[in-house]
């Protein structure tokens, strides 16, 4: 069965050029390329090739030792993480490269998390040991501080097999093996038993063995594939066996506009004509036929007569999945972790009809959902959401390439939430003639990163199951609008406590306007707090440059941790408001005259620090804001009648 790895790292530490040296191992190329000449065969984009970095995540097949793999290629920029995000979740194994000379940083910190999550078996590979100011051990220091079961087998130090002292390394990961160190010592007979035992390690994350070398120059790759194939020899056939199951992880189009889903099947076989659920609907599945099977390697695609287990291919006639989203005999979506922290409006010609400029702006988001491409009717508006200003830069030109396009975008606006600092209750009815719901709900403040979370208070005796469910899709299908700037609602637990229905007039749709009515309630009576993205910074220039360093960060509300001086050199990490630190790059690219390093990573959402200027720029009103209303529809004498929010408690039918 085909195993799929995946490289991750930061950027600039080499992810292309080792994906270049393990194809070119693997048979599937003749010649090596490189980034700088541009000719790398997993960046074809000609948007990669110009810049030098990996846009969009790309796959190819090799095999080594009588083993087959699927290569995924993924972003190393931090603003293309949504996209690495979508790469990772279909891996089997992970390979983390990290630069020997610039060592463990902010984003190598987030995608390690990301791998913890999904539960994803990680190699290391410590790469450009070449360098000047490489430093394996310096690095090594820094990877334990990520987990004390980095194991180092760097400079090769498995490539012989395993000694009595690789055995007893090894043991100390395991209780069950050291046990059976203690007893038997290291019999030489049974190496392929302790290579059997770390790849059972390395797949339960005991264990995250450490390689090293230097892909540029060929050094280490082959010490490093013979082991990998040896850890991930063994195989379930049980897998061929059930009945076929997969995820999409990706959505492109072809050069005749064809949609592509690009699945990994999970588990049996998948051929053309196939129908498969696809997706999940009013609690019922819906199917799709497959039309084409194809495999790829890079930028080349072979029709297939079927794909099975292990296999990564794309197909065309689903043309209702997203990615995230499990299809076949296991159907559910993913919801992603990374989440945009900026926004800006689209500009162009006024010639342009605004429906083609959103055409062309939906084909992409069924590509990166993240986008969240929206259109504001009054305002004649329309906005994108991203990570990073490079990222807006790669859909300018994305948008010329494919679509012959030319836009442009406004100041990037970050994107604040909204959550509550007190528990509150919330009430809405919704009562014209011949309709009729009520809904109360708690709403309480929740950890920080968790989102929208519902849970219900109320018994079945009082409200039936099927409008308690409805009122949790209600509660979780939108995002629901903050009173003080209109920003998303977050970090908030709700709680149905109670709420009724009529056995002739409730229709489809009253509990929505219930649910919606009940939680605006709820916020314009709550002490609502204003949440802003924050940046994880990590700044390194010549020591003489502490003060002005410390200052700025002081400057733009940034808290920094005491500096350390290694040698003529300053390293200051701490972390601050994305507002504040996302123009930062160009001001420290002049004073450091090029000559220092700074990296910027998402640290997620903490307490805006400036909130009352925010609220005089936002200039938001919640009286007008129609769309969302707090108020209350009740009916008397045949006729419905509307009741501001802060009476509606009093009309309220229920007693909670």
């Amino acid at each position: 069965m085909r195993k799929t790895i995946g490289i991750l790292a930061h950027v600039d530490a080499g992810k292309t050029t080792l994906s270049e040296q393990i194809l070119y191992h693997g048979g599937t190329l003749r010649k090596r390329g490189r980034v700088d000449h541009q000719d790398a065969f997993l960046d074809q984009d000609p948007i990669e090739r110009a810049r030098g970095i990996t846009v969009f995540s790309d796959q190819a097949m090799f095999s080594y030792a009588g083993q087959q793999f699927t290569l995924i290629d993924t972003p190393g920029h931090v603003d293309f993480s949504s996209e690495m995000e979508r790469a990772a979740q279909i891996l089997d194994y992970a390979v983390l490269l990290v630069s020997a000379v610039e060592g463990v940083q902010g984003h190598t910190e987030t995608i390690w998390h990301l791998l913890q999550r999904l539960h994803i078996p990680v190699l290391i590979f410590i790469n450009k040991t070449d360098r000047v100011g490489a430093d394996v051990g310096k690095v090594l220091r820094e990877l334990k501080t990520l987990s004390e079961a980095v194991w180092n087998i760097t400079e090769n130090r498995l490539l012989a097999g395993f000694t009595d002292a690789l055995a007893q390394e090894l043991a100390d990961f395991d209780d069950g093996l050291l046990e059976r160190y203690l007893e038997q010592g290291y019999d030489p007979q049974q190496e392929s038993q302790w290579m059997d035992a770390l790849g059972d390690l390395v797949r339960q994350r005991k264990v995250f063995p450490a390689f090293s070398g230097a892909a540029l120059l060929d050094q280490g790759i082959e010490e490093f594939l013979a082991v990998v194939c040896r850890i991930t020899a063994q195989e379930d056939p049980c897998l061929m066996e059930q009945p076929f199951s997969g995820i999409v992880y990706k959505i492109r189009r072809d050069r005749q506009g064809k949609r592509l889903a690009f699945i990994k099947i999970k588990e049996g076989s998948l051929r053309p004509r196939d129908e498969i659920a696809v997706s999940e609907k009013d609690g019922a599945f819906q199917s799709a036929k497959v039309q084409e099977l194809w495999m790829n390697n890079g930028n080349r695609y072979e029709a297939v007569a079927s794909a099975h287990a292990g296999d990564v291919c794309a197909v065309t006639g689903l043309d209702l999945v997203r990615p995230g989203d499990g299809i076949g005999a296991k159907c559910y979506h993913t919801e992603y972790e990374t989440r945009p922290l900026l926004s800006a409006r689209v500009l162009y010609d006024a010639a342009i009809p605004h429906r083609h400029v959103l055409q062309c702006l939906r084909i992409l988001e069924e590509e990166d959902p993240l986008l969240s491409v929206r259109w504001e009717e009054a305002l004649s508006q329309m906005q994108v959401r991203v990570m990073g200003v490079i990222q807006l830069d790669v859909l300018r030109q994305v948008l010329s390439n494919r679509f012959g396009l030319a836009v442009d975008f406004g100041d990037c606006e970050v994107l604040y939430m909204e959550t509550v600092a007190e528990p509150v209750m919330g009430y809405g009815h919704f009562e014209p003639l011949r309709h009729y719901a009520e809904v109360h709900v708690a709403i309480s403040p929740a950890a920080r990163g968790s989102g929208i979370h519902f849970v219900s208070r109320c018994s079945v005796d009082v409200l039936e199951s099927q409008y308690q469910n409805l009122i949790r899709t209600h509660v979780l299908e939108k995002e629901h609008k903050g009173v003080l700037l209109g920003a998303p609602l977050t970090d908030v637990e709700i709680a149905l406590i109670t709420g009724r229905a009529h056995e002739k007039h409730t229709e489809g749709g009253d509990f929505r306007e219930a649910t919606y009515r009940a939680i605006r309630q709820g916020l314009e009576k709550a002490k609502s707090q204003i949440l802003e993205p924050y940046y994880h910074f990590t700044l390194e220039a010549e020591a003489s440059m502490t003060g002005r360093l410390v200052s700025d960060m002081q400057r733009m509300a940034a808290v920094s941790d005491a500096p350390q001086i290694l040698q003529d050199r300053v390293l200051i990490t701490g972390k601050g408001p994305a507002r504040e630190l996302m123009r930062y790059p160009q001001e420290f690219e002049s004073l450091t005259k090029g000559k220092g390093r700074l990296s910027l990573t998402p640290a997620g959402y903490e307490p805006c620090h400036n909130p009352d200027e925010v609220v005089a720029r936002i200039g938001y009103d919640r009286r007008r804001d129609r769309d969302n209303t707090s108020d209350s529809v009740f009916c008397a004498k045949g006729a419905g009648f509307t009741v501001k929010w802060d009476e509606a408690e009093h009309y309220m039918h229920c007693k909670s």
